[in-house]
């Protein structure tokens, strides 16, 4: 059976946008502490990366949650995204 990986770059503008909803569901996972525990520093890595990658609902969510983190942990999810960004 052939293996379908939905996260491989260069999938096109059409999985452009099923990446960046899945690493919208990704945040919205850490966010809501559905099927996991709840980590802020997660969920905005995961909404930047959606971000960058075109959601627009995630730039907003992202906006939102930073309002509830400090300096410190914003700085953090983007160190962690950044590092996500060059290794994928």
């Amino acid at each position: 059976m052939a293996r379908f990986e939905m996260l491989e770059a260069g999938f096109g503008t059409m999985g452009s946008t099923a990446q960046a909803d899945i690493l919208l569901e990704l945040g919205m996972m850490y966010a809501t502490g559905r099927d996991c525990e709840s980590d802020l520093v997660a969920a905005h890595k995961w909404f930047n990366i959606a971000a960058i990658k075109g959601s627009a609902r995630a730039a907003e969510l992202r906006s939102e949650l930073s309002a509830a983190m400090s300096k410190p942990e914003i700085a953090r999810a983007l160190r962690e995204a950044r590092e996500w960004m060059t290794t994928h």
